[in-house]
């Protein structure tokens, strides 16, 4: 019966993607610049008609300031198979240099199913995967899938705003499925993909890094595993990167476009710490980019430290997983030029821990999505956001026993009492920002105050899942040892 289950919340979840793909996109009909949506779409043109060597130079045929490569070289390599893909169906989609801006109905579905192939090819096996190796009852199995594969952020910012986020948050996952079943050289692989496809993969790698080297520095056994993890991690950078390393100028490049520190602290109104600081204190006019960058990395770092160095310490499971929501949550707060979908990296991690902690799991996913609410009101997808978060908090309601009975009713009573003063604020600043005019002198107060609202969420539950890792067993369940 529950096997079925799992086919039903599966299709649940293509359907619900369907449908939001159904809307706008980002920079739809918005010339010169348009948006995501024709970013990837120029980046299938370059690859696929350009040498690798060129992909990341500026020249006749390569202008990077529109919308010049800047991703890692996995993601050029998906780009220039979509590349080919549609050049045999349509080659204007992908004609050089003539194709910019193109739009038609059927590019737009063109592109929408290559987003949908690559969720159910790579995120949906690992989110199933991930919690079939839980102990678990099955049709528990199947709720924490179909809560995870239903969030609202997955769903509207590759399939409404358009990216494809699914393939490196699947390798990631895929990382953590490895490392969780003790077969750390596949965890390795994963992860290493899942950087090689978007940089901003960093925001997990000090807890795989911290797992494994206090997993192998237990054991003076465990050595030689170190250096084959290590030899696993540099071969797959190396063919990743193969065809760049002809020339120390090329990697530079690459690196260049890769981390684009002139760029600025913060893309539009984050919710993160320094977005939500610069309201008050100017930090753009006080510092230089170099200077910002000094401090961005020196905060993420003192803050990285606590939930880092216990996990080195003490390398179990559960601390890993924990530790990835903290790291991902200290790099979205505290580190040089975020974006606001990079929400969905803490979002991934928090999925990891939603049947051990559905109460903060499900307030940060309504969090989350609120955030991003500004994005989402620029590309016309709020009546999306809107019945995606209600569908999937109605969902959660159904699969999650958020209020636990282990907590003593007082607490209980107050955290289900902040949760929903939290979520009227979130509904109040929505109305407000959909049907209210702000004063000439701040036309940016509504994303600044929603920027803010979040943020100081965020600092919260950063707060909360670090009590989460230091008050958790030190020694939970054993990791199956590499064979």
């Amino acid at each position: 019966m529950y096997k079925s289950g799992y086919v039903v919340a599966l299709l649940v979840a293509v359907l619900a993607r369907w449908l939001v793909s159904l809307h706008k996109y980002s920079g739809a009909g918005n010339s010169p610049m348009y948006g995501d949506f024709e970013a990837q779409r120029h980046w299938m043109e370059i690859t696929y008609h350009l040498p690798p060597q060129q992909w990341y130079f500026n020249s006749t045929n390569n202008n990077l300031l529109y919308w010049g490569l800047d991703y890692p070289p996995l993601t050029a390599y998906h780009s220039w198979l979509c590349g080919f893909v549609a050049n045999k169906i349509n080659p204007s989609w992908v004609a050089l240099k003539e194709s910019h801006g193109h739009e038609s109905y059927a590019h737009k579905l063109f592109m929408r199913y290559t987003v949908i192939l690559a969720d159910v090819s790579i995120f949906f096996p690992a989110v199933v995967l991930f919690f079939a190796q839980q102990k678990l009852q099955l049709q528990d199995k199947v709720k924490m899938s179909l809560v995870v594969l239903m969030y609202p952020g997955f769903i509207l910012i590759d399939h409404g705003h358009f990216q494809y986020n699914c393939v490196s948050l699947g390798f990631a996952l895929f990382g953590v499925v490895w490392i969780c079943r003790g077969f750390h050289l596949w965890g390795s692989i994963c992860f290493s993909l899942a950087l090689n496809y978007k940089q901003m993969e960093l925001y997990h790698a000090l807890p795989f890094f911290c797992y494994l080297l206090g997993w192998c520095f237990q054991k003076w056994s465990r050595i030689p595993q170190l250096f084959k993890i290590a030899v696993t991690v540099i071969s797959t950078f190396l063919v990743c990167w193969l065809p760049f390393l002809r020339s120390k100028e090329m990697v530079l490049q690459v690196l260049h476009r890769v981390f684009p520190l002139a760029r600025g602290l913060y893309e539009d109104k984050v919710a993160n710490v320094w977005c939500s600081l610069s309201v008050l204190i100017k930090l753009k006019q006080m510092f230089t980019v170099d200077q910002l960058v000094f401090i961005c990395l020196l905060s993420t770092l003192v803050c990285l430290l606590p939930s880092s160095l216990h996990l080195l310490c003490f390398p179990t499971t559960r601390n890993f997983k924990i530790s990835l929501v903290n790291s991902s949550l200290v790099f979205f707060l505290f580190s040089f030029h975020v974006h606001e979908k990079s929400i969905l990296i803490p979002a991934l991690a928090v999925s990891l821990l939603v049947h051990d902690y559905p109460f903060w799991c499900v307030w940060f996913y309504f969090i989350s999505t609120f955030s991003m609410l500004p994005l989402f009101v620029k590309d016309d997808l709020v009546m999306a956001a809107v019945a995606t978060t209600v569908l999937h908090a109605l969902i959660c309601k159904t699969c999650l026993n958020i209020s636990s009975t282990k907590d003593d009713q007082l607490w209980d009573r107050a955290k289900t009492t902040l949760l929903k003063l939290s979520m009227m604020g979130a509904v109040l600043l929505t109305v407000a920002s959909l049907i209210l005019t702000p004063p000439p002198r701040y036309p940016d107060l509504f994303p600044v105050l929603v920027s803010i609202y979040s943020c100081a969420h965020f600092v919260l539950f950063l707060a909360a899942f670090h009590y989460f890792q230091f008050q958790s067993p030190s020694q939970s369940a054993n990791v199956q040892k590499v064979q």
